[in-house]
């Protein structure tokens, strides 16, 4: 009688140890989910979402994991409802895990993953001794938002070349007005970018892309220049928010020049 008593309550804590893990794997989703539904709506600043959403929902995630998981040890006392909320709370956890784990990752040294953490910088350029400026219409869009500034910091560079050494302008024979379709068309043909101002006279095409969890705008400007006989392509790409970009604007470069190197 006793070991059946010991075992129908080792059930019941196995039970409600798989209700309490999804139930933590779901307070977990709704945290990460207002983390971008408030600072879109305008409810509390971005800072609110990754310290007090965000970062809240990687340990309530860990919990969901580690709970779920000791749940199982009572698997064989459990219906099969049970064990189905154990798996769920189980894989849930896991990627709520993942999902904030791999930004930190990205700025923060870990050595369990062996990362090498980013500079926390979010203006990134071809050409670090003139960077192509932003017009009037980005300014005043940045300045709405009461986005970061502009104003090119020459740190900024040191740190970009010892990250990003990669980031470089490209040069074509093409004379100017050529490269200048080729660069817009390459812009026109990028995924999520918004292609604003473009002025073949002065070689200028403006654009901006958001990201799609956050909704953080960053700030393209593209800039075709006479290189000798042929051109140079330089560009920037600066987030209107945050300190560091995760290596965003680092990468969208990248992605563009390669696909400008496809028209040219």
């Amino acid at each position: 009688m006793t070991e059946l008593t010991m075992a129908g309550g080792a059930s019941r804590i196995a039970i409600y140890g798989a209700r309490l893990g999804l139930a933590l794997a779901v307070l977990s989703v709704v945290l990460l989910a207002l983390a971008p539904i408030g600072w879109r709506a305008g409810l509390w600043h971005f800072r609110t979402s990754f310290w007090y959403l965000m970062e809240p929902a990687f340990f309530v995630g860990a919990g969901a994991a580690v709970v779920s998981l000791l749940s199982l040890i009572g698997w064989s006392g459990m219906d099969n409802a049970s064990r189905g909320m154990a798996l769920a709370g189980i894989v849930a956890g896991a990627i709520l895990i993942y999902w904030p784990l791999q930004f930190y990752a990205k700025i923060y040294p870990l050595p369990i993953l062996n990362t090498t953490p980013l500079p926390r910088i979010h203006d990134i350029t071809t050409d670090t001794q003139n960077p192509p400026a932003f017009s009037a219409p980005v300014l005043a869009a940045r300045a709405a938002e009461k986005g970061n500034s502009t104003d090119y910091d020459p740190k900024v560079g040191v740190q970009q070349k010892e990250a990003y050494a990669d980031v470089a302008p490209l040069t074509t024979t093409l004379p100017p007005a050529e490269a200048y379709k080729r660069a817009l068309a390459a812009a026109q043909g990028m995924s999520g970018w918004q292609v604003g101002a473009n002025d073949p006279a002065s070689g200028r095409i403006e654009a901006s892309q958001s990201t799609l969890f956050m909704g953080f705008t960053d700030d393209i400007v593209i800039r075709v220049t006479p290189d000798g006989s042929g051109s140079r392509i330089d560009m920037r790409s600066e987030s209107r928010q945050g300190i560091s970009d995760f290596g965003v604007n680092a990468n969208r470069i990248r992605s563009y020049m390669a696909a400008l190197k496809s028209q040219l």
